[in-house]
């Protein structure tokens, strides 16, 4: 891998540091490149999504971010409220790893929820006429 453990003693405190900072490397796979990579395509590795790609529900994740971010819908993500369902109830079976909101957040969350809904719904109507 990329990283190296090395055990220091007291002796090795005592003397001046002899270590060499090494230039960044464009090339680095590791190198912070942003949510959107410049081909437009999502950085799963970005330290923005905090994690929410990998673990139990990453795939859900993966999916309900994948289908918002390439969404031609008029309401943008309107498409995606089942994938986003199936994250949030995938989320509720792990509370240790995907803590709720506190009940101020509670009505925020029902709120983008019916939003949601109101899309879905909006989008129904528009296709049936």
């Amino acid at each position: 891998g990329k990283d190296r453990i090395i055990f220091a003693t007291k002796e090795d405190h005592e003397t001046p540091s002899r270590a060499e900072l090494v230039a960044d490397d464009p090339d680095d796979p590791y190198e912070e490149q942003g949510l959107i990579l410049p081909n437009g395509d999502i950085n799963w590795n970005c330290p923005c999504l905090g994690g929410m790609a990998s673990g139990p529900c990453g795939e859900q994740f993966k999916s309900a971010f994948s289908c918002f971010h390439y969404s031609t819908e008029e309401i943008k993500g309107s498409d995606c409220v089942d994938q986003f369902r199936a994250m949030q109830e995938c989320m509720q079976k792990y509370p240790d790893l995907y803590p709720q909101e506190d009940e101020n957040d509670e009505k925020s969350s029902k709120d983008l929820e019916a939003a949601s809904m109101e899309a879905s719904a909006a989008k129904e109507e528009k296709g049936s006429s």
